[in-house]
């Protein structure tokens, strides 16, 4: 019985044993290792934490995982373990975006094998997108410890918090954010719909067009787009009126509603069929005196606001137009967007 001389192993490996002779390179528990001359066998324990031997580790696609295998020698003769490739993030993490097909069974052992590295690098959090089309690998991706953060149409995130610390990967997104328009002309005639469906179907009220802010939009272009969508008239952004935080409004997610002035810049309206029931302009007077508007702490206290704006005795907020430190376009809301 010997003990054989380790070529390279990677971290945390239990004793290794071998049989006189020729040794293969056999896997053990999944890791790689080779053996040289025999030695006389000596203890094993404790040596794992300190191994002086050179691993390499080395970052590859899918596709070249399915031609190389999992692991190669450079020229020194150093063992690199192939490892998923990832790109760092900001906050000491990690992102593995699967853009290559990727049989489970090769999925599995490199994912063991880039978790000991991120682990032996300190990463913190790590995160797997992983395609719609690359669902078969979500059961493996749990049971090395990875949960849920969210999901899309065509992929699903999945993170995982490494060290033995506070996880402090931020959860998924909390609010959904809508707009309402209050579009009001020179005759105090407020611009109103009927809906086909939801909450107001039937009812026969009358409310202000709204809508949900699309990924990507801007509050000041997503209101615009809704009146436009909803009754065909087209209108100018003025300003924020107001907004509101209500919870629990979408699934088990926050609302964040921003009720905002427009401007018309046309009259003539030409509704949308599948969710309008009917448009019209009101006088505002009328439309602010409605039974449920009236009843509704909410919808009053709104008409309230639009009343005092009709009126001029109310301030908005403005839209600045800006950018952010990396260049990207955003918009500042405030009641003085001319300020220098």
């Amino acid at each position: 019985m010997f003990v054989p001389r380790l070529k390279s192993v990677k971290l945390f490996d239990p004793l290794l044993h071998a049989r006189q002779g020729s040794v293969p390179r056999p896997v053990v528990r999944g890791l790689f290792f080779s053996a040289l001359t025999p030695r006389k066998p000596r203890a094993l324990e404790g040596l794992a934490p300190r191994v002086p031997f050179p691993i390499r580790y080395k970052s590859i696609s899918a596709s070249s995982a399915l031609r190389q295998g999992m692991t190669e020698h450079n020229d020194s003769g150093i063992e690199q373990i192939q490892l998923l490739d990832g790109f760092q993030d900001s906050y000491g993490g990690v992102t593995v975006e699967m853009k290559e097909h990727m049989d489970a069974d090769v999925f599995a052992p490199l994912l063991r094998a880039s978790i000991s590295s991120w682990k032996q690098q300190g990463k913190k959090g790590v995160w797997i997108k992983l395609p719609i089309e690359y669902s078969h690998l979500v059961d493996i991706t749990v049971k090395e410890g990875f949960r849920y953060h969210h999901a899309e149409s065509n992929y699903l995130m999945l993170v995982c918090w490494l060290p033995e610390t506070l996880d402090t990967i931020p959860v998924n997104a909390s609010h959904r954010v809508g707009v309402g328009a209050f579009v009001l002309n020179d005759k105090r005639e407020v611009l109103v719909v009927q809906e086909h469906s939801g909450r107001f179907q039937g009812t026969g009220v009358w409310k202000l067009p709204t809508g949900v802010v699309n990924e990507g939009e801007d509050i000041c272009h997503a209101v615009v787009r809704e009146v436009k969508e909803e009754t065909g008239v087209d209108t100018k952004f003025v300003e924020v009126l107001c907004f509101r935080q209500s919870h629990k409004s979408f699934s088990t997610k926050s609302d964040l509603f921003f009720l905002c002035m427009l401007q018309p810049e046309s009259s003539a309206i030409d509704k949308q069929n599948v969710e309008i029931e009917a448009a019209q302009w009101m006088p505002i007077e009328e439309y602010a005196a409605q039974p449920f508007v009236v009843g509704n702490k909410q919808f009053n206290f709104m008409a309230k606001i639009c009343l005092a704006k009709a009126d001029h005795g109310y301030p908005g907020f403005g839209a600045l137009a800006t950018t952010t430190g990396s260049g990207k376009r955003t918009y500042i809301y405030c009641s003085d967007p001319e300020i220098e």
